[in-house]
């Protein structure tokens, strides 16, 4: 049953989105105090990837990375998880090719779910997801990316070709930084995606403000 904790406040999609990585999940405590640096430094949307804990632990951290969200007013999206997301009362869910469908994950959380979907570098794949009732859709890997380097490039004209053609807001995600999301953005992102471009710097809270002040222009 969904979670009554009161729902943020709409909210656009725009903006800084952080991705929690590996190293912070491993530890729930620096996990939190992660993402509370993240969320006072501006990010819009926080998304818990956590592939490596237990399903308590994850249900744990979850509950707590929403009240955090709450407190700040973004947004929380579970990653690959529909009925964590459901469990806890998340804002939605974050699907990539191989996740849950994109029809099941909208028939379990319902209209109001933000629903996002990795397109990789397929526009194809993106106008389908629009059709199907995404509320966002990713594109990249646009530059090197220490979380999937493997991952296939995208160039930045797809965001150029696609954004005239996608009502929904659009996601640039893979080794963007605050230098090179500028670019991005003007070719038509609304949000920028980051893991270790905030969760791997030093003083996460200024790296978040770094890449927030990027949507304040």
């Amino acid at each position: 049953m969904r979670s009554h904790q009161p729902r943020s406040p709409v909210h656009p999609l725009r903006g800084l989105y952080a991705i929690t990585s590996q190293a912070i999940c491993s530890d729930s405590a620096r996990l939190l105090a992660a993402a509370e640096d993240a969320l006072a430094g501006g990010a819009a949307l926080l998304q818990y990837r956590d592939k490596w804990s237990d399903a308590a632990v994850r249900a744990r951290n979850a509950r707590a990375l929403l009240g955090l969200c709450r407190v700040h007013g973004a947004l929380f999206i579970v990653n690959d998880d529909v009925e964590l997301a459901l469990a806890c009362g998340a804002d939605g869910v974050h699907v990539g090719a191989s996740d849950e469908p994109l029809a099941t994950a909208r028939a379990r959380l319902g209209p109001e779910a933000v629903i996002g979907v990795s397109c990789s570098g397929s526009l194809e794949r993106a106008l389908a997801a629009q059709a199907g009732g995404a509320s966002y859709v990713a594109f990249g890997r646009f530059f090197d990316s220490r979380t999937k380097p493997d991952a296939p490039p995208a160039p930045p004209e797809l965001l150029s070709l696609a954004r005239p053609q996608l009502r929904i807001p659009v996601c640039a995600i893979g080794g963007v930084t605050p230098d090179n999301a500028p670019t991005l953005i003007a070719r038509g992102a609304d949000m920028v995606a980051a893991v270790e471009g905030v969760f791997g710097a030093p003083d996460i809270e200024a790296a978040a403000r770094a890449y927030a002040q990027l949507f304040r222009c």
